[in-house]
């Protein structure tokens, strides 16, 4: 019997090791301790509150968190931007001179919102009753220090020490470590990085971190910080910081615009979850947008990488369903979600089939019955938790009313009509390190004009992309003018040729992951390290600002324009999930071949009738798989199939 019941315990084992990998194994038995094992989930306050919520409001939203959605796995409930800035006439998102901040220069909650963090408790109530429901509390925070605390110069604060800053004999003090040329992109007047090559730099950032540990924070939205705003100095320190402390606490990073890949192996191991697009709001174009990057990032194998004590996710924004308010606004939620209910649909099945973290972003206290169905589905979150294999599955086909189209790998040139779009120059910014990134060089026009060129070796581009340098002024220099010249020595403002007083800028304020290269992309030249570039002898393209590096491709389709895509997963039992979306403007049926799941489960072996299967969304149980699956698909709506397989 002992050695019936030992082989018993080893082939139980052995299943599991069949089923999951490593990471998965640890979450099926919840035998570890690691930070972030599963894609974290909760709820955000930026899309229904913008930058406004009170105490009260905050704490309404934690407490159905903690009675309706806890057994779902949402257990972070974060208060994100500007819980630091007076609600009075003139305060916005880029204004100056609104916040609360203490003697050392460290923004703390506004009394008036935050009652509870008078007398100088900061966060330590709220955190106090959120942790009573059983939950977790996050904060959002911004990189660097405050203009605010900048221009009052206040003192830099020395944690090990409780006392002023001191090194080399001197006091240090706020003006010693901001860094007023690389303000903020999206809010310039608000924050700016510090010089982290300072001493005094790094006491600031380990203050900051220490009073949100000291507060019973579990979770830090880092903004402005990755992307085109990529800080891999403040990142690593910020980390380094969050490893030292007694409290462990979650550290995601945000926004992502233009993130790529590569960018983010720079700092998967140093975070938990890190933003790879822009802010994502209630539009079809925002979902549509996802699909690309999404993509991109699980053929990298990022899913659920090393992270900071644990592990790290690819974030894809939080979901904006339910009660909302708008974009920048200084109003509180009134509105429903713009989205239908079949783009809502395909939204929380791609951020579960991609396994990013879920974050919801309505108002709870107006929470209805379809909109919990759908944050709540019990089979979209164990795709979420706990499937592996991740991946975008290109082996389908599509058909309409009047024709049909076999897409195979889907490769740009076999697609449909309605899937293609004119083709337009895009530009990415990614890591210096990437090979891709060379194809820059410099040349000289008969008239002298300089210009820098994107010359691609495949010549995809007839005639190649060009910027042209921008010309020293004849008139007299300032002081100030020529102290930004020696600054940017060897650095160049880039100019459209349409537009000869207008000058790339590395940071736009917009949401996309791919900038195309337009006009709203080229602003007023000014002496700015977004619109310093360097050319450098390995034919690089780098911005002053971020550090990040120029390339350009040839955007022959657009997602927004149309399509269909599909996902495949395996499920921790030995389940495979497949997904269908169509993201075209009419009804489609969407097929694919039973056999072509051996290409991304080849030890399946799977064959006609080896399968049966169910569709989650309308609970449609469809019995035996024959060759094909085709089901029909409603435009920007999507099908889900839970596909159980014998071997």
């Amino acid at each position: 019997m002992k050695l019936v019941s030992l082989l018993s315990f080893f082939f139980f084992f052995f299943l599991l090791f069949v089923f999951c990998s490593q990471r998965e194994l640890g979450e099926a038995l919840s035998t570890r301790g690691g930070h972030a094992n599963c894609p974290p989930r909760g709820w955000n306050s930026y899309d229904s509150f913008s930058w406004i919520i009170s105490e009260q409001e905050f704490l309404q939203n934690a407490e159905v968190v903690s009675r309706r959605l806890l057994g779902h796995g949402y257990q972070y409930v974060v208060v994100d931007f500007l819980w630091y800035r007076r609600k009075v006439p003139g305060a916005y998102t880029d204004s100056l001179g609104f916040d609360v901040i203490d003697k050392w220069g460290r923004v703390i909650p506004d009394p008036q919102r935050w009652p509870s963090s008078k007398n100088g408790k900061g966060f330590t109530e709220v955190a106090k009753k959120v942790h009573g429901m059983g939950l977790k509390f996050g904060i959002h925070v911004m990189r660097g220090i405050s203009t605010q605390a900048v221009n009052a110069n206040t003192p830099i604060l020395d944690v090990s020490t409780g006392r002023a800053y001191t090194e080399s004999g001197r006091f240090w003090y706020a003006k010693d470590i901001g860094l007023k040329d690389r303000a903020c992109a999206w809010m310039p007047h608000g924050f700016m990085s510090v010089d982290t090559n300072l001493g005094a730099a790094r006491a600031f950032l380990r203050s900051l971190y220490t009073q949100y540990a000291e507060w019973g924070v579990d979770f830090v939205k880092h903004d402005c910080i990755f992307g085109d705003d990529l800080n891999v100095n403040e990142i690593t320190i910020v980390s380094e910081v969050l490893k030292e402390l007694n409290r462990p606490i979650l550290y995601s990073l945000s926004p992502g615009t233009s993130a790529t890949p590569t960018m983010a192996k720079d700092v998967s191991a140093l975070v938990n979850m890190y933003r790879i697009t822009g802010d994502d709001w209630d539009s079809w174009g925002d979902v549509a947008a996802h699909f690309n990057v999404s993509r991109d990032f699980a053929a990298a194998h990022m899913i659920g990488d090393k992270g900071l004590r644990g592990t790290s996710w690819p974030d894809l924004d939080m979901l904006p369903i339910g009660w909302l308010t708008d974009p920048g606004s200084n109003d509180g939620p009134h509105r429903k979600s713009k989205l239908n209910l079949d783009e809502q649909r395909t939204q929380m099945t791609l951020w579960s089939m991609a396994k990013s973290p879920l974050m919801f972003g309505g108002d709870l206290r107006k929470l209805d019955s379809i909109t919990y169905g759908i944050i709540a589905n019990p089979t979209l979150l164990e795709i979420n938790s706990f499937s592996m294999n991740n991946r975008e599955f290109p082996y389908i086909t599509a058909t309409n009313d009047l024709r049909a189209s076999h897409l195979g790998f889907i490769t740009e040139s076999r697609r449909p009509k309605e899937m293609t779009a004119l083709a337009s120059h895009v530009l990415h910014l990614t890591s210096c390190k990437d090979h891709k990134a060379k194809g820059w060089v410099s040349e000289v026009l008969d008239n002298e004009l300089e210009r820098i060129c994107w010359k691609d070796s495949r010549r995809n581009y007839r005639p190649p992309f060009c910027l042209y340098k921008r010309k020293p002024l004849v008139t007299v220099a300032s002081d100030d003018e020529i102290l930004h010249k020696q600054k940017y020595q060897g650095k160049h403002h880039l100019l459209a040729l349409d537009s000869m007083e207008s000058c790339l800028d590395a940071s736009p304020k917009t949401k996309l992951t791919s900038q195309e290269l337009k006009s709203s992309l080229f602003s007023p030249c000014r002496w700015d390290a977004n619109q310093m570039w360097e050319l450098n002898i390995n034919e690089t393209l780098v911005n002053s600002y971020s550090g990040l590096c120029g390339v350009v491709k040839n955007a022959k389709a657009n997602v927004n324009s149309g399509g269909i895509r599909s996902w495949v997963a395996t499920g921790r039992r030995g389940e495979i999930y497949l997904s269908f979306f169509n993201l075209s403007s009419r009804k489609m049926v969407i097929s694919a071949k039973v056999s072509d799941l051996n290409r991304v489960h080849p030890w399946r072996s799977l064959h006609q009738g080896s399968c049966t299967y169910r569709e989650v969304w309308t609970g449609k149980d469809y019995g035996v798989a024959k060759e094909t699956i085709s089901l029909a698909v409603a435009k920007h709506g999507c099908a889900l199939l839970v596909l159980r397989c014998s071997p």
